[in-house]
């Protein structure tokens, strides 16, 4: 008898996929996604352009963290790429020179598909929690869905569930008031 003993991925083979899928490492296990559809696309860039005026640039709001969009984080042996990811600059005050981030970001928001969902929420979430990542957001751009979850101890606890168009306040950005219609509808907004 023949026994076949599987060898976790390495960080030689993220590397070596086509730069038409995103790559991850979670315990070992290389995990391979197509680039995001353009809803999630878009909910992620809306999101992005709503945080930074008042949360990275300090326009109209408090200022004070880095929003990135797809960082890489080192976290252990585990190589995470979520949608995006902020750090409040009092714990990170420059970002590093290195392609990746070795220090857990703040909070993370993972838009969901079919094709990731499971993947976002059992297995990329425990690695935040043991990170000691605050805040999680999982949007769901198909259904209009927004949850927020924060860190309590050793469990994620639902601070917000969001739907549809409405006006929100929601942690860790409740100092501003956000529009979720700019996550579902951006090609509907106004041009100049």
């Amino acid at each position: 008898m023949t026994v076949t003993v599987k060898k976790p991925a390495t960080y030689q083979d993220l590397c070596a996929l086509p730069e038409t899928v995103v790559g991850e490492l979670v315990a070992g296990e290389l995990v391979a996604s197509p680039r995001p559809a353009n809803r999630h696309a878009g909910a992620t860039t809306a999101l992005v352009g709503e945080l930074s005026g008042p949360f990275q640039w300090g326009r109209g709001g408090p200022g004070g963290w880095w929003i990135f969009h797809e960082p890489e984080l080192h976290l252990g042996s585990d190589i995470l790429v979520p949608d995006l990811s902020g750090w409040r600059r009092s714990r990170m005050p420059v970002y590093p020179d290195e392609p990746f981030f070795t220090q857990a970001p703040d909070w993370v928001c993972e838009a969901l598909s079919p094709s990731t969902a499971s993947f976002d929420r059992v297995k990329k979430m425990p690695v935040y929690m043991r990170e000691q990542v605050g805040h999680v957001w999982l949007i769901e751009p198909v259904n209009r869905t927004l949850e927020v979850f924060r860190r309590e101890h050793d469990r994620w606890v639902l601070a917000g569930n969001y739907a549809g168009d409405q006006l929100i306040r929601a942690e860790p950005f409740e100092a501003m008031e956000l529009s979720l219609e700019m996550l579902w509808y951006p090609s509907r907004l106004p041009s100049r």
